[in-house]
């Protein structure tokens, strides 16, 4: 979107990785979003960056994307005033580094034009080091990551507008590398070809609306039960059972919990909560609407332009 006074407005939303069993592989865009407010001033090299709701802790994402991309294509950087704001909290397990690393990329795109739709997923899953959150970031919608030499492939998927994502984000940080520090190096071919059979039987069960399968789609082997040593309240929701309740999982690596239903959000949310008010654990609970799979549309751009696009990162001008 460009304002009135000439600025950018770039926004790239969060999202809900793994899915159960569908580790590295499945993701799900949600309507939290990071918002780049973006003024071109004069001069040349200096990226301005303000962070309007949320203090930076550690790398600055952004940033790095975009000079990552930069060199790559041997583009001059420019002087850039960049006010961020952000709905996603960091380190909860709901996309914020993948949402920074596109949002760098899109920052990008919006002063040097339209970068090809395979080249910012194979540049965005080499920064970010795992293809799931940023295949839903750059794409919105539900989406399938497969890595091969030297690139990344994605196929869209529908999220079914009735299937409501609970979300609830304890207030306590984890960083994804903690996380997957704990998971183990080997696993064994049963537990393998466990997985295998439950990403497919997901996929289908959200595909033809037959969530009765979902509480036995979403059981892992390779990530959940390793987690859970570390991550507050997972093992107990992994273990709840109502009649509106149709499955839980771990968004991402965490701590962030997923509850999936239909009707009676309240009770779930409250079959939640009851979790980490027990434990005496601060806590947000949400309920997330997917942001929808918008195809290859294309960031704004710095320059005039005088018609609309609706992009992943919102509309632009």
């Amino acid at each position: 979107m460009r304002t009135p006074e000439g600025e950018v407005v770039l926004r790239v939303p969060g999202s809900i990785a793994n899915l159960g069993p569908g580790f590295d592989t499945l993701a799900v865009a949600v309507q939290l979003y990071l918002t780049l407010h973006v003024r071109l001033t004069p001069g040349a090299g200096e990226l301005r960056f303000e962070f309007v709701n949320q203090k930076l802790d550690g790398e600055n994402y952004i940033d790095r994307a975009f000079r990552f991309i930069a060199a790559r294509h041997q583009f001059p950087i420019p002087s850039l005033d960049v006010k961020v704001e952000s709905d996603i909290p960091m380190k909860g397990g709901l996309g914020s580094s993948a949402a920074a690393t596109v949002a760098g990329l899109r920052l990008f795109e919006a002063v040097a034009g339209p970068v090809d739709e395979q080249e910012l997923l194979t540049t965005a899953c080499e920064l970010e080091g795992h293809p799931d959150n940023i295949a839903a970031a750059l794409l919105g919608g539900l989406t399938v990551s497969c890595e091969v030499p030297g690139a990344l492939r994605v196929l869209r998927a529908i999220w079914p507008e009735s299937l409501a994502i609970v979300v609830v984000t304890p207030e306590q940080h984890l960083a994804t590398k903690a996380s997957r520090a704990v998971l183990p190096e080997m696993i064994s071919r049963a537990d393998a070809i466990f997985n295998v059979q439950r990403v497919a039987f997901l996929l289908e069960a959200l595909r033809t609306a037959d969530f009765a399968l979902l509480r036995e789609a979403l059981e892992d082997r390779l990530h959940q039960p390793y987690r859970a040593a570390i991550v507050p309240g997972l093992k107990e929701a992994l273990e709840l059972r109502h009649p509106s309740l149709l499955g839980v999982c771990l968004s991402g690596a965490g701590p962030s919990v997923v509850a999936l239903a239909q009707q009676n959000l309240d009770e779930v949310s409250a079959l939640l909560e009851d979790i980490y008010i027990r434990k005496s654990i601060a806590y947000r609970i949400q309920t997330l609407q997917v942001h929808p799979t918008n195809g290859a549309a294309k960031s704004p751009t710095l320059a005039a332009r005088s018609h609309c696009v609706e992009t992943s990162s919102g509309w632009s001008r």
